[in-house]
């Protein structure tokens, strides 16, 4: 089983996420990857369910959206592993809109079940302070809600507490008896994918941050040439 997180893992940062769409060399190496009988190919990311179906329909593997809150099997509906609430949303909007107009080049990205302001086109320096304030304002905001605040890549989440990638992942790996488990990411949110493996399962971490991962890569292009070792490795077979 190959446990795989999308943006800085198998493909560079984008300064608006839409732009961020797998290229043809990527979606050929999934693929090629998808269609070896005893792989099982899982796209885990912060990714609306919409944009991911987009990109990855025609891949013969599972899709995990919003950090976990959606799951899609092969041939199946999108499912929710528990019932969510979204209403939360009208309350923190405004927030992050006054964040908006406080931060030039900063955006927010609705997804249907969380909210992201992004800063990645923002000036560096007043963005992590306008982050900082941000986060620790969430923070208290949410201390009495059931609502968890993420910091990743240039952005700030805020999405149904108790869902995260791990536990969709989990999920998946307790409904086989899996020979060889990867898992690679690069975010904090992986962190939580990293922590629910078996201890036999091999983990990689993109960078060099502190993580609980086994092993690092440096940038998603050793990933992907990782991936392709695989690929060549399976036809040899």
């Amino acid at each position: 089983m190959l446990l795989l997180d999308y943006d800085g893992t198998l493909i560079p940062f984008a300064e608006k996420p839409e732009k961020a769409k797998p290229d043809e060399d990527l979606l050929k190496l999934l693929e090629a990857l998808a269609r070896e009988s005893k792989n099982e190919v899982v796209i885990i990311s912060g990714r609306d369910k919409e944009t991911l179906e987009t990109w990855f329909c025609s891949l013969n593997g599972r899709l995990i959206a919003e950090h976990g809150a959606w799951f899609k099997e092969k041939g199946k509906d999108w499912e929710t592993i528990e019932p969510l609430q979204n209403d939360w949303k009208e309350e923190i909007w405004p927030i992050l809109e006054l964040y908006v107009d406080r931060t030039p080049g900063s955006f927010i990205e609705e997804k249907e079940f969380s909210l992201v302001w992004h800063y990645r086109k923002a000036d560096p320096e007043l963005a992590q302070v306008r982050a900082r304030e941000l986060k620790d304002g969430l923070l208290d905001l949410t201390a009495n809600l059931d609502l968890g605040v993420l910091e990743g890549s240039k952005a700030i989440e805020i999405k149904n507490a108790g869902i995260n990638k791990g536990r969709v992942a989990l999920h998946w790996i307790s409904k086989g008896n899996w020979d060889f488990i990867l898992a690679i990411g690069d975010d904090l949110t992986d962190e939580d994918v990293f922590e629910v493996l078996p201890e036999r399962a091999y983990s990689i971490k993109v960078g060099f941050d502190i993580s609980k991962a086994k092993f690092n890569l440096d940038s998603y292009i050793e990933v992907r040439r990782l991936l392709e070792r695989f690929l060549k490795k399976y036809r040899n077979l």
